[in-house]
């Protein structure tokens, strides 16, 4: 059954072409297996790569993006779908809506804000979908690190790493997402 991933990702034409070759594979993955790709409606960076490949591959791509950036010209309007959300919250609304799992590529602020908030919704039990981060050539090592140092101040339970799933590569990505069960997680408080 086809599933529509939600992937957060740069828009930065300036990253390093192995973060581009990862967004390619990926893109190329979801169009393969017949998945559809919800993201952040941009043409430019890994995102333009990522949406590219998907349609380039005869998948769909529904693209959401706030009024702010389409006005700058940055829209990949040739998506399957495209809206045009008046800001960023109702854009991360829309794509978390239609949204059946969520991966975060190698990205910036906003990349991060995105697939945090998502993170905390599943943290609080509002959805039990699978959150991934496609940790190419270590981008995550640091972010993995801090929620490591988390888990030993005790402001996050150990527990809490069921949450989320770093993945080496890109078929690690699809292994997780075809073998995903949501875990049973306590309460998030102490």
């Amino acid at each position: 059954m086809p599933r529509t991933l939600c992937v957060f990702c740069s828009s930065s034409d300036a990253v390093e072409t192995r973060y581009f070759d990862a967004a390619r594979e990926l893109g190329e993955g979801i169009a393969r297996r017949g998945d559809r790709l919800v993201y952040g409606g941009s043409n430019v960076g890994l995102m333009g790569m990522l949406a590219r490949t998907v349609q380039a591959g005869g998948g769909h791509v529904i693209g959401v993006i706030p009024e702010v950036i389409h006005a700058a010209g940055r829209g990949f309007d040739t998506c399957n779908e495209f809206l045009i959300t008046p800001d960023l919250r109702q854009r991360k609304a829309a794509m978390e809506l239609r949204a059946d799992a969520f991966i975060a590529l190698p990205g910036g602020f906003g990349t991060l804000e995105e697939i945090i908030e998502v993170l905390t919704l599943k943290q609080l039990r509002l959805h039990h979908k699978p959150v991934i981060f496609l940790n190419t050539a270590g981008f995550y090592d640091p972010l993995v690190a801090l929620f490591e140092h988390f888990y030993t101040s005790r402001v996050a339970k150990k527990e809490s790493r069921a949450l989320y799933h770093i993945a080496p590569d890109v078929p690690d990505v699809f292994d997780y997402l075809d073998g995903y069960e949501p875990p049973t997680l306590p309460d998030k408080w102490f």
